[in-house]
């Protein structure tokens, strides 16, 4: 069976998923720092081929729960809501990265030909 430019679309969103999350869990923020944060991370990953768009947002409470005496935390993975979309030749994926049951969980939202 011969792979297809939808079976790459679907990759592709994968794998910016995948990278954004093993890039970034673990960085240090503070409240002070999650506007410039969530901005890194989207602008970080929209250099990277076949991105359409990408919105990040860390959920500040749990920032807030989790600052230690010093005043910030790391970023765990369920903090983020992420929403992308990527285009691969003639196919457009709409995945999504949010928190479901307690896990920080990647799916498809939606595949379409364009």
């Amino acid at each position: 069976m011969a792979v297809t430019s939808r079976d790459n679309a679907i990759f592709e969103a994968g794998i910016k998923l995948g990278a954004l999350y093993h890039q970034f869990v673990g960085t240090p923020l503070s409240l002070h720092t999650v506007d410039s944060l969530e901005k890194a991370i989207a602008q970080s990953i929209s250099v990277q081929p076949y991105v359409k768009s990408i919105t990040v947002h860390i959920d500040r409470e749990m920032v807030k729960e989790s600052l230690t005496s010093f005043g910030y935390t790391e970023l765990k993975g369920t903090m983020l809501k992420v929403d992308a979309t990527i285009k691969y030749e003639n196919h457009e994926v709409s995945v999504g990265l949010s928190l479901k049951d307690g896990y920080p969980l990647m799916y498809i939202k939606d595949v379409k030909e364009t």
